[in-house]
């Protein structure tokens, strides 16, 4: 029976755009306004009592899950934009925000991003993650690195990335950042990658939904 199945596995409950969720309420996300930052937690905290009881109710292993819901961040948002219209901050994109993330395009410094969500990774017992988002590869500056990582951990970040572009002609196998075009052969066969979410990915295999909250990206600054 598929019962016996279940009892071994996990039964997920994924959320995004926490957010848009706070727009729609306070008028301001968990990034610009301490207030509905407070909401923030209470919400994703009342989520993860909720799937706890679920699963002393059921006897299943019943987690939640901070996703980033590739597939649907963009669908649920044209959804939405249909019965809700244009909502500034909230339908007005092409995807939901993944999880509790500070929206990708707010101004935000390093430190104050991995302060911000690292609450909120405790919650997310079915899986996490929180990046920073650097406009160069940090390969001179190891020392950098080092105090963004030893952050995340003061934070209780269970899992966390640092991004940072990655560029390579496919025609001659130089590396670096390009606008349009190999600094060395001129070559635009370029081959871009990208974190898509938990992992790396080129970024012609993304969705409509991730390529439109890619382009929105702003670097954090320290």
């Amino acid at each position: 029976m598929i019962a016996g199945a279940i009892k071994h596995g996990t039964l997920s409950i994924g959320f995004i755009g926490l957010a848009e969720a706070l727009v729609a309420l306070t008028g301001n996300h968990h990034g610009q306004s301490i207030d509905s930052y407070e909401l923030g937690l209470e919400i994703v905290n009342y989520m993860k009592k909720r799937v706890d009881e679920y699963a002393e109710e059921y006897d299943l292993n019943y987690t939640l899950l901070a996703t980033p819901a590739e597939g649907l961040s963009g669908r649920f948002i044209k959804m939405d934009r249909k019965l809700f219209g244009t909502i500034p901050g909230v339908t007005d994109k092409g995807y939901y925000t993944n999880s509790f993330h500070i929206p990708v395009a707010y101004d935000i410094s390093i430190a104050k991003k991995i302060a911000l969500e690292g609450a909120f990774h405790r919650y997310a017992n079915a899986g996490h993650i929180s990046y920073v988002e650097l406009d160069a590869p940090p390969v001179h500056n190891p020392e950098a690195v080092e105090a963004i990582i030893r952050q995340m951990a003061e934070s209780d970040m269970g899992y966390a990335g640092i991004n940072f572009p990655i560029d390579e002609c496919r025609s001659c196998g130089t590396s670096g950042l390009f606008d349009d075009a190999c600094t060395s052969c001129g070559s635009e066969d370029i081959r871009r990658v990208r974190r898509i979410t938990g992992y790396l990915s080129t970024v012609d295999r993304f969705n409509d939904g991730k390529a439109a909250e890619l382009k929105d990206r702003k670097s954090h600054f320290i």
